[in-house]
This record gives structure tokens, sequence and C-alpha cells, in this order.
């Protein structure tokens, strides 16, 4: 093995032979390196087979099985259970009854009568490119460096001068869809080329091989290391793209934030989507380019990439220095318009009757001079992987235009190609296969006081409706802990003081830049002062400030986000029985709820019909409330004349005075957190799409709070 510039050899011998009597464990293994550098395969993509001997579970005999990564899965993140299992030997009787290319689909029904065992794990198309080749361990990959070459006008050329330098036998072979005709293809390129020692894929990728696990692994590191090191040198000296057109904006940041709901709005003309924003140097460079606008138009090569990216990305030619964000705003809109008409426009010449039904013509990735890359998704985790194609898209863009003269030295797939693709029949079964999507998925939902209590309840609960998340609360600490019990990509947190205007607006912000945009913004956080904590008039003023004030201020900065994003939203507010129950030592706080509920009716009408503003009116609620505190659970119990003791434990006492809160109502139980969440989120989604204005009660049956 020669010395690797760009890569590492990850390989551990002494792990390999912890695994050596488990072939297939050995292969996750070397799958797992190869998919842990984005460098050698993106996300989903490339490929990783052994043809390995395991018992005939019908005669005990030693039978060549080929396992393959099966279909759908990462390398990355592949686990043993992750591979197809396939006889070999009926995987190969298969070509003797194949048809031809015009019929190749048809193939792929044989794969599961050639399962292994009990192993049902769906093969992936590209099977026969590994069954068919006579190599034991065989590797097919998608670096960015090997596909610049292969998307080059003069790729064969490079391919043979990479050949020479580094004493190679990589064999050219045309772009063809995978399929059974490409593994043929492949069979007879080593046939005619038995000394090759890998295959460039026009568009496409890289293929090597190896007779052990291990000669496979490093087969694949050293040709993908050395390839990075041949497109590099040839960028030595050279302006990327054409040279810079534009500079970046030192407020892209806000700039993004300040898009991105009519960005998100423009997209959502089929379905929501969550965004991400990238302002890396790479995604700068390309967007800031005199080349850009062309190479956007071009779209990418790889199938991999435009499966998610599509075709092409929507390319924004605003120029950063001279137009301000209205007029960026505008050519946002004016650009959605045209991308979709062109997008119909690529459906319709080259639909067939068989076809599948035009998907989402709304573009996937946005480029903005001197501002970064959007992308979007179903989810985050798609929408960030959907960011990371197009960036693999840019570096393959680069290294062919270095390799040639220019812009004009990279081919992107032709359009007819593209969408036989996107548009495939077995694409189209895969994506029917997806399970349906959750209450709230591609919703994005904002919760204030998400850090304890009601607000805590209702993320935990709306986090496996599909919601994605972002915990607001004055505590940043407890917003955080909120979203480490949920984990994942779905979910982020903040800090927000209800009182300051621009606290609030840095909240909004945060989750516009975090998800694209806001669905819903509930708010559960309020505050109670002890009667003698403060003056009077400041616990009146504090209070009526921070329960009131503050959903007003809340709502007129939303709004103006809503407008820009202009697709139906909700708020959820949360008041109290109090407000309608008059008591003595909670003027403030029983005033600020009754003000809640007029508040809700006024801004339903105000912000009708983009906006549907309600909100729940709970009885006392003492479990998880930062409102309280032993202090205040004592004074409460006092009040009530429940006897208790100093000694007892503050969770005891709260569950004292809770129990007491419950017997005063009909249903004679307490009133929990998870029971004001399900009213929340029941409001804040689609299934109460037709309510607003309104307050509902979750108070156990409450006489005193029936409405009057």
């Amino acid at each position: 093995m020669q010395n690797l510039f760009f890569l590492k050899n990850l390989w551990d011998s002494a792990e390999a032979a912890r695994l050596e009597n488990d072939p297939v464990e050995l292969l996750r293994y070397r799958s797992n390196l190869l998919g842990a550098d984005l460098r050698i395969t993106n996300f989903g993509g490339g490929n990783t087979s052994s043809k390995v001997l395991l018992a005939d579970p019908f005669t005990g005999e030693p039978t060549t099985v080929l396992a393959v990564k099966g279909s759908g899965g990462d390398l990355g993140s592949i686990k043993k259970s992750g591979f197809a299992l396939l006889y070999l030997d009926r995987l190969n009787q298969l070509r003797s009854i194949y048809k031809g290319e015009a019929l190749e689909d048809e193939m792929v029904d044989y794969y599961p009568l050639s399962s292994f065992g009990h192993n049902r794990v769906a093969a992936s198309i590209d099977t026969p490119l590994h069954g068919f080749l006579p190599f034991a361990h065989v590797d097919h990959l998608h670096p960015d460096w090997a596909i610049a070459i292969a998307a080059s006008a003069n790729g064969k050329q490079k391919m043979e001068e990479f050949n020479k330098e580094f004493n190679h036998k990589l064999v050219w072979l045309r772009w063809q869809r995978p399929g059974f005709e490409l593994g043929l293809m492949l069979m007879r390129a080593v046939e005619e080329n038995p000394d090759c020692d890998g295959i460039i894929l026009g568009s496409h990728g890289l293929f090597t091989w190896g007779d052990t696990q291990e000669s496979c692994y490093l087969s694949s590191v050293t040709m993908i290391d050395q390839m990075g090191q041949f497109v590099t040198r040839h960028a030595e000296g050279k302006k990327m793209f054409g040279g810079a057109r534009y500079s970046n904006r030192d407020d892209r940041s806000a700039l993004a934030a300040a898009i991105l709901p009519a960005l998100r709005g423009e997209l959502a003309a089929t379905k929501r989507s969550i965004g991400t924003f990238f302002d890396h140097a790479d995604v700068l460079e390309f967007a800031n380019s005199n080349d850009a606008p062309l190479l956007a138009e071009l779209g990418t090569s790889c199938p991999d990439h435009f499966l998610r990216t599509r075709i092409k990305p929507m390319f924004i030619d605003w120029n950063p220095k001279s137009e301000d964000l209205n007029a960026l705003k505008t050519k946002i809109r004016s650009g959605a318009v045209a991308y979709r008409e062109s997008y119909r426009a690529y459906y319709e010449a080259n639909k067939e009757p068989t076809s599948p039904k035009l998907r989402d013509a709304s573009p996937a990735v946005v480029l903005i001079p001197g501002v970064g890359m959007f992308s979007f998704a179903r989810d985050k985790k798609e929408s960030r992987i959907t960011g990371e194609f197009f960036v693999n898209a840019i570096h393959v863009m680069g290294g062919a235009t270095v390799m040639g003269s220019g812009a004009g030295n990279y081919v992107a797939l032709p359009a007819r190609e593209a969408f036989c693709i996107e548009y495939w029949a077995l694409e189209e079964a895969k994506l029917q296969r997806m399970p349906a999507e959750a209450e709230f998925s591609r919703r994005v939902v904002l919760v204030i006081g998400g850090g304890s209590g009601i607000g805590r309840a209702t993320a935990l609960k709306l986090a496996p409706l599909g919601a994605h998340l972002m915990i607001a609360d004055r505590d940043a600490a407890s917003a955080a802990e909120t979203a480490k019990l949920i984990g994942g990509e779905a979910v982020g947190s903040c800090h927000v003081d209800l009182i300051s205007r621009e606290s609030i607006k840095k909240a909004l912000a945060e989750t516009i830049l975090k998800f694209g945009g806001i669905d819903s913004i509930i708010n559960t956080a309020a505050i109670f002062m002890v009667p003698g904590s403060a003056s009077s008039e400041q616990i009146w003023r504090t209070t009526l400030d921070v329960n009131v004030t503050s959903n007003f201020i809340l709502s007129e900065e939303a709004n103006l986000i809503f407008k820009e994003q202009g697709i139906p939203v909700s708020i959820v507010l949360t008041s109290s029985a109090n407000a309608v129950v008059p008591k003595f030592g909670s003027e403030a706080y029983d005033v600020s709820k009754t003000a809640v509920n007029h508040l809700v009716r006024e801004l339903a009408i105000g912000m009708a019909p983009l906006v549907r503003v309600n909100g729940i009116s709970p009885a006392t609620v003492v479990e998880g409330s930062t409102m309280f505190g032993r202090e205040r659970v004592i004074s409460s119990l006092a009040k009530y004349k429940i006897e208790y003791s100093e000694t007892e434990s503050s969770e005891a006492l709260r569950t004292k005075l809770a129990n007491f809160y419950g017997a005063r109502t009909l249903t004679r139980r307490p009133i929990t957190p998870d029971d004001c969440a399900n009213a929340l989120i029941w409001l804040a989604g689609e299934r109460s799409a037709k309510t607003t204005g309104h307050m509902i009660p979750v108070d156990g049956g409450l006489p005193e709070a029936f409405l009057r």
C-alpha cells in the first residue's frame, strides 16, 4: 500500500481477526470503515459485497453466497442484518432467462427467490453488479474525485493519464443505468481486460475489488486517495469555477433567517418541508462564482446526487452588494415559479405512459450568492443530507472543470437518463414502501416554556408524532435538558426572555435558522409571584408583562414571519381556570389569565385566516411546575389548612397539594402536564384545523370555572 495523502487507513488487524470466523460481520466492518468518510462515499450511496461460504440449510454443505448491501442501506451505519444474502449460483442462472435491457426490471422479482436461508433483506438493484464480477470482494463507491473524472468530457483521457501516473489498469465503461444490463457489461469488461484493477463508470462512480476483505478495503482507499492527488494537482494555480463574481455578506446568517420563511413558503406548493442553511466555504465559493449560473443549470451528474437534490438546483441571480432584501425576496418568488415551470416541462418531455405521476416540482436546493445554500426535505436529517449531496456535486463540478477548459468540461447526466432514474418504477416502488408520515411530520413547533412542566410534557409527546421542535425557556439549561431527552436532529433549544422583544425575535430567528420556518407556537410559560415576594405594584406589573404583554409581542413578531411564509399555522397559549374563578391573594395572576383569554379571541380575529389562535385553561397543575416551588406549596397547604410537616420532602408536599386540588374537581383526579399537553397538541395540529378563538378547559370538571 502506498502512502495516503488525504484518507486514512482505518483497518484494524486485531479487530478484523476477531471477526474472521464471521465473514458477513467482517463485511459489515469493512463497509462501516468505508462509509465513515464522506470523501469515500456519500450517505446511503455505494455498495459493498463479499462472496462467502456458508452452510446450506438444506444440505449442510458449504455453499457460495453473495452478501451485498441491502436496498436503501447506508455503509457508514449498516449492521450485519442489513445485508442481503443470495445463492450465487441461482443469481448466475438468471442470465439464462434474461430477455434484454428493455425488460431488465423484471429480473428484480427473481432476487427474493434467490435468497439464502431465512434472509429476507431486500436486494438492491446493484446486486448483479457485484454478483457477476468474478472477485471475492467488491466495492462500488461514489467518491467525489472519481466522479469528477467520470463526469468530465475528457474523462477517459484523464483516466488513462491517471493509470500511467499511478501504475493502475482502470477500465472506462460508458454510463449505463444500474441494473442487470450493467452487471453484464461489468462482467464483459473484466473478461476483455483480465488484468484490470478497477472500473470507472461514466457519470457515476468507481468499482474496485480484492481477494480478501482487507485487500479490497486497501485497494479502494488507495485508489480514491490517488484520484484525490490527481484531481487536486489539476486545480493548482487555477481559479475555481471561473473565479469570484461576488463576495460574501458578513450578515448572511441574519439574511438567511429573514428570507427562509418566504423561501419555505414558496417551496410548499405541494407539501411543507424542513430547511437547512449551509454557508460552508466550498458552498460560498461556488455560489459566488462566475460559472455558478451555468453549472447550476446543467445540474448534477451522479444519480445518487439528483435523487435527493433533483436534477438541478434553483440559482437566485442576486447581487449581494447592490441589491436589497426586498429584491432578493422578489427574485425568490419569481425564481420558484420559473423553476416549477421548468421542472414540469422536463417531466412532460420525458414521461411515458407507465411513468409515475409528477412529484413535487419545487426545488430541493437553492443557491444565493453572498449568502449560501438552502436544502429542503421531509425531515431535518434528509434536509441536511440533501445539502451534503449537493456539496458533493460541487466538488465533482470543481474537479471536472479544472481537468479541462473550465465549465465546458463538466458533463451532467442527460435529462432523459436523469428522468429514467428519477421516475424509475423501482424507485417509485421504494417510495411507496415508505411508512406513512406522522401527524406532525414536516412541521416545526416552537415550544416556549419547554424546559419543565406542561411545556416539557408537550415537547416529549410531540417528538414521536414527527414534529421538529425548538425548546425555548428562560432557563436555557432546562430547555437543553428537554432537547437532550428527545435527542436526534429534529430538536433544538434556545434561551428566551419573554419580557424582551429582542429576545423573542432572537428565539424566532434561531428556530427559523434551525428548521427553515415555523408551523406552530405553543407558549406554556407564565409566572406566579407569591404575595409578599415584592411590592404589590411590582407583582402586578411583572405578572402582566410576563403573562399577557409577552404573548401579544410574541404574536406580533411571529405574524411578520407567518405573512412571509404564507402557509396555515397555529398559535396556542396557556391560560388558567383562575381566569374565571376570582380568588384572594392571586389577583395579578388571575387578571393576567383573564386577559389571555380575551387576547386569544382578539388575535384569532386579527390574524385570520392564515393563523389560528387558541388556548387551554387548566386547573392548577402542580406536577413539574416551576411556579410551585417549596415555598409556594407550603403557603398553599397552610392556606387550605392541609396538614403537613416541614420534614416532608418537596415532592411529597407537592403530591399532597395536587391531590387536594384534584379532589375539588368532578373527576376527582389531579390535573397533570400530560393532560394539558394532549389539549395543546390537538389545538396545534391539523385535527383542529377549523377551530380558532377558543379556550379548552383542562380542569377535571371544575364547576366554579363553568362558563357563565
